[in-house]
C-alpha cells in the first residue's frame, strides 16, 4: 500500500506544471491526525495542493479518505527521525516550490513524557522527544528551504507549545521532556530567523492553544475544537508578513513570552 501510494505522489508530483500549477502548495509534517490533519483538511477546502506526510500513511484512514476527494492531496511517508527518508523526500520535490512548510509533527506530553518526579525520569524517552520535536522539524527544515525560497509565499512554520515558554508554560514538575523539547525548538527556530531573514523567508513559532485533540484534553476548561483552533492559525498565518520572522505567537496572533 506505502508503494502504491508513494507511487501515486510521484506521477502527481511530476505532473505539477499541467496540472494547477497556479496553485500555492503546503508540505505538513504529522498529517495523518489531530491539527495536522485538520490542516490538510481546511487548506484542501481552499484549493491549495497538500503535500501531506505521515510516518505509517497506510494506517491513515481519514487522510486517505480526504485524498479520494481531492487528487492535489498527496500523502507520503515521513518519519522526522529519519534523516535519510527527509532528504530522499526532499530530492523527489526538488523542483516543488513549497509555499508554507509546517513542521507540525510531535511527541506530545503523554503519560510517557509526564512525570513528575526527577527520580522517575527516563532519558530514552528524553532522547525521543527531542529528535522528534526539535532535531526533527530542523532536519525538515534544512532539506526543504530551497522549496520554501523558490516559492511566493515563503513561510517555514513551527508548531510549538506554551510548554516551551519559561514564563507561559505550567509552573509544576511535570512534562519534562515535554517542555524542554519545545523550548529548544523554539531556540532552534529564533536562531534561524537571523538567518532566514536574509533570504526573504519568514519563520515563525505557533502555539495553538490547548487544543482538544482527544477526549481527555476536551474536558481542559477552554480546551479548543481542533477544527477551531486551525481556523484562527490560518487567520494568523494569512497575515503573516517579513516583518514577523522570528516572532512566537498564538492562534489569536497574540506575541508569545518567551
Amino acid at each position: 500500500m506505502r508503494y502504491l501510494l508513494l507511487g501515486f505522489a510521484m506521477v502527481a508530483a511530476g505532473a505539477v506544471a499541467e496540472t494547477g500549477a497556479d496553485k500555492p502548495t503546503v508540505l505538513i509534517t504529522g498529517s495523518n491526525r489531530g491539527i495536522g490533519l485538520e490542516f490538510v483538511r481546511q487548506l484542501s477546502a481552499r484549493d491549495w495542493r497538500v503535500i501531506a506526510t505521515a510516518r505509517n500513511p497506510e494506517a491513515a484512514t481519514e487522510l486517505q479518505a480526504l485524498a479520494g476527494t481531492d487528487p492535489d492531496i498527496l500523502i507520503e511517508y515521513l518519519d522526522v527521525t529519519d534523516h535519510p527518508g527527509i532528504d530522499a523526500l526532499a530530492k523527489k520535490y526538488r523542483d516543488q516550490a513549497i509555499d508554507i512548510l509546517l513542521l507540525n509533527a510531535a511527541m506530545g506530553p503523554t503519560s510517557q513524557t509526564a512525570g513528575r518526579r526527577l527520580a522517575k525520569l527516563d532519558f530514552d524517552v528524553a532522547r525521543q522527544s527531542f529528535e522528534v520535536n526539535s532535531i526533527g522539524p530542523m532536519k525538515v527544515a534544512q532539506a526543504f528551504m530551497p522549496n520554501v525560497e523558490a516559492s511566493q509565499k515563503k513561510l517555514v512554520l513551527a508548531m510549538s507549545s506554551d510548554s516551551g515558554s519559561f514564563v507561559a508554560g505550567s509552573k509544576v514538575a511535570a512534562l519534562y521532556h515535554y517542555k524542554a523539547s519545545k523550548a529548544a525548538l523554539n531556540m532552534y527556530f529564533h536562531t534561524l530567523h537571523f538567518e532566514t531573514g536574509r533570504k526573504g523567508v519568514t519563520a515563525v513559532m505557533l502555539h495553538p492553544g490547548m487544543v482538544g485533540t482527544n477526549p481527555q484534553l476536551m474536558r481542559f476548561p477552554g480546551a479548543l475544537k481542533t477544527s477551531d483552533s486551525v481556523a484562527q492559525l490560518l487567520v494568523v498565518i494569512d497575515g503573516l508578513t517579513p516583518a514577523d520572522n522570528g516572532r512566537f505567537v498564538d492562534y489569536r496572533g497574540e506575541t508569545m513570552p518567551w
